[in-house]
């Protein structure tokens, strides 16, 4: 099994931090469980202090790592990768008007917490109707919330 964790250059990797770990539910220090080595190592590279300003973790240790790494040059163009975000957990059984409530909640409050809003689409398509949100986090980076 090869390990990876996601890298993200930034120019506040406390800020990005803080935004993603509200966003994503993740939180500054590594679970105890389950006892990884990865978690073990980054708990040890944790010694005294109480969290990582600049990484991220899954509560439940079972999705990747994040580290906001600090560069010194601002975000020019598009991301060539970006984060989905899916409050609705991808549920077909809502329906469209409901996936929008959700959708619309969820960008709400991560408006609240420093993102903007690029651009909306929905596509009432029968067979697969699609509403998605696409935004940008603090730094300017897009991601879609649907």
């Amino acid at each position: 099994m090869v390990f990876w964790q996601l890298t993200i250059d930034a120019n506040d990797p406390a800020l990005l931090a803080r935004f993603w770990a509200r966003a994503l539910g993740y939180q500054p220090v590594p679970p105890a469980e389950p006892a990884t080595t990865w978690h073990e190592l980054y708990r040890a590279r944790l010694g005294d202090d109480a969290a990582f300003d600049d990484r991220l973790f899954d509560p439940e240790g079972l999705r990747p790592p994040i580290w906001f790494q600090e560069v010194p040059e601002t975000k020019a163009g598009k991301n060539r990768l970006h984060l989905d975000l899916y409050p609705t957990g991808r549920d077909r059984a809502l329906s469209v008007e409901r996936r929008i409530e959700i959708v619309e909640a969820t960008v709400a409050e991560l408006v609240e917490l420093g993102a903007s809003v690029q651009s909306r689409t929905r596509d009432d398509d029968p067979e697969d109707p699609v509403y998605f949100v696409v935004l940008h986090d603090p730094e300017g980076n897009e991601f879609c919330v649907s």
